[in-house]
């Protein structure tokens, strides 16, 4: 069942429950915990958020870094017209763009910096995704993958944050992951061995945890 299937309820109910976590800390502390990324957002950098939603991580970065463009790509065009209306909310419209594409496809290149939140997992083909980020990433940029957080083994998810997103994955992740090409179906319990084969197959030569919450782990993955 593709993400698109679903009642909008599923897309208001996933950026109600993600966007807190977002907000605590995308820019107090998952940012700067990347190398040399903040001061390049200080600066002024070509930002992507590939599987963007509706907005609300790309509309965080944006109202922190002033300085800085950012381009956020969903291939949901319901989602990508809420986005829309968010970054004409929160006043940072002339520096974001949202377009529909998928992770794929999205078009552009020489980002000084690509994010993708807590969906990588959702895609049908995250090596072809992955792929496509490298070759949209400057030579040193720097990919940022959050996703849910997940040990390797199963028997050390099987507490209260597992088995939310286990449930999660049952219902939402692995269906769409199955509803694409290929089909790798990762899930939200994948584990930091499974993301880092695929973002080295990918094309990558480093990657590293960069820090982490009870509900997340931030990847830093760079050419």
């Amino acid at each position: 069942m593709g993400w698109h299937e679903h009642d909008d309820g599923v897309f208001h109910g996933c950026e109600k429950f993600f966007r807190p976590g977002y907000a605590a800390n995308l820019v107090s502390s998952w940012v700067p915990a990347l190398t040399d990324v903040k001061e390049k957002l200080e600066s002024g950098a070509r930002v992507a958020d590939v599987g963007c939603g509706k907005g609300a991580s790309t509309v965080l970065m944006a109202k922190a870094f002033p300085k800085s463009q950012f381009f956020g790509f969903d291939y949901h065009d319901k989602s990508i017209e809420a986005a829309r209306d968010s970054a004409k909310l929160a006043g940072v419209a002339d520096r974001v763009t949202f377009e529909q594409a998928a992770a794929k496809q999205y078009p552009g290149k020489d980002y000084d910096f690509v994010a993708v939140f807590d969906c990588l997992h959702d895609m049908g083909d995250p090596v072809g995704a992955a792929a496509h980020v490298r070759r949209s990433l400057r030579d040193d940029g720097t990919w940022m993958i959050v996703e849910p957080f997940a040990n390797d083994n199963l028997q050390d998810n099987l507490n209260p944050v597992g088995r939310v997103y286990y449930s999660f994955s049952t219902l939402l992740c692995t269906p769409c992951s199955r509803s694409q090409e290929v089909g790798l179906c990762l899930g939200a319990q994948s584990g930091e061995a499974r993301i880092r084969e695929v973002v080295s197959s990918a094309g990558f030569s480093r990657f590293r945890r960069a820090t982490e919450t009870p509900f997340n782990i931030v990847y830093e993955a760079r050419p």
